[in-house]
Parts: structure tokens; C-alpha cells; sequence
């Protein structure tokens, strides 16, 4: 069981939940995560909502309802290099400017939240990305259906060094997990992905 992981703050409870499990991770960036998962190098991971469409995903994915604070449109010009589905995004809604995702967007300012616009135009939740699988699918069904039924418990010291590597206090990485993030992909999820997906083919 190898997992491709996303070290930013936004998938810290499910590296703290692997963690605790004793599963092993291999961890980069977004877009180097899509392509160790269409290589097969890896097992399974939370693969870019672009790259997700006809993989074999289950009900979990990273998501945010009005607004998500770590996908931003910023002064300036070009794609962030991270990212794959962030923008595309950016260019179904036809923003311009400098894209910028993770854990940096914190220490941007006068930026413009994806979610935000796209809640604002399509009433939807966004969903950035998909849990999907390689083999294994049953026994990975069962380890995220553990994940989303249970809120997990992280360790003060971890959330202040995430938020410490982001730059902001304890407090705001904390109401980020609690209030901003989610994983559950019920069907307004499901909605905003189709919708994204259909908007998304014209996109070169």
C-alpha cells in the first residue's frame, strides 16, 4: 500500500490518520502527483479533479464551499507549476493574473479565491481533487470510509508547525481544517465536478 500524498495543510488530518495507521507516503506536489499515479509508481493518492475524470475515485476529495483561501488568482502573470486543476480553473472562469495554491497562497495578498467566483457563478462547492485508486480499490473503500467517519485528532504541535511553514498563527490553520476544508463528496460535490468537467473541455 503505497500513498501518494500532498504535504500541505489542507490534507494534513488524513496524513495524521495514515500516520497513526502506519502507512507508508510518498510525498510531492500536485501535478508530480498526477503523473506517479498515471505511472503507476503509486497506489493511490487525492489526484487533481482535471485528471480525475473516468479513474476508478471514491466519495472523498478535497473540497471547499465559498471560499478555500489556498487557490488564488494574484497580480502578475502564469500557472502555478504545482497545480493542474487550480489553472484550468482559472481559465474556466476566465481570471487572469498569477495562479498560486498551497500553503503559500496564505502570505499573498489583494488575490482573487477561485472558490469564491466559482461559488458566486455556479451556487456549487468545488472540489479539487479526487481520492483515487490503482488496485486495491476495497481495501482502500475501507480506509477512507474510516477517515470521513471520524473527525481526526491532531496535535497541537503539528498544527502550529504547519501554520508556523505557512505563515500564519495556530488559530487560522485551525479554523482552515475546521471550517474551510472538507472531504465528503455527496452529491452537490458530485454536481460541481460534472460541471467543472464539461466547462473544462474547451480549455487547451
Amino acid at each position: 500500500m503505497l500513498i501518494g500524498h500532498i504535504d500541505y495543510l489542507n490534507l494534513l488530518p488524513f496524513y495524521q490518520f495514515l500516520k497513526k495507521k502506519g502507512i507508508k507516503v510518498k510525498k510531492s506536489y500536485p501535478a508530480e502527483i498526477n503523473e506517479w499515479f498515471e505511472k503507476g509508481i503509486i497506489d493511490a493518492a487525492f489526484i487533481s479533479s482535471v485528471k480525475a475524470k473516468n479513474k476508478k475515485c471514491l466519495n472523498a476529495g478535497i473540497a471547499a464551499n465559498k471560499k478555500v483561501k489556498t487557490v488564488l488568482v494574484c497580480p502578475g502573470e502564469g500557472d502555478d507549476f504545482e497545480s493542474a486543476t487550480s489553472n484550468v480553473l482559472a481559465k474556466v472562469l476566465k481570471i487572469k493574473g498569477r495562479v498560486v495554491i498551497g500553503d503559500k497562497a496564505f502570505k499573498e495578498n489583494n488575490c482573487i479565491d477561485l472558490a469564491k467566483v466559482w461559488h458566486q457563478k455556479y451556487k456549487l462547492p468545488f472540489v479539487f481533487a479526487l481520492f483515487c485508486t490503482n488496485k486495491n480499490q476495497k481495501k482502500y473503500k475501507k480506509l477512507i470510509n474510516e477517515f470521513l467517519i471520524k473527525k481526526q485528532k491532531i496535535p497541537y504541535s503539528v498544527i502550529k508547525k504547519y501554520a508556523q511553514k505557512a505563515g500564519i498563527s495556530t488559530k487560522e490553520a485551525k479554523d482552515y481544517l475546521d471550517n474551510i476544508i472538507y472531504y465528503k463528496i455527496g452529491w452537490r460535490e458530485k454536481k460541481a465536478l460534472k460541471t467543472f468537467w464539461q466547462l473544462s473541455k474547451s480549455i487547451k
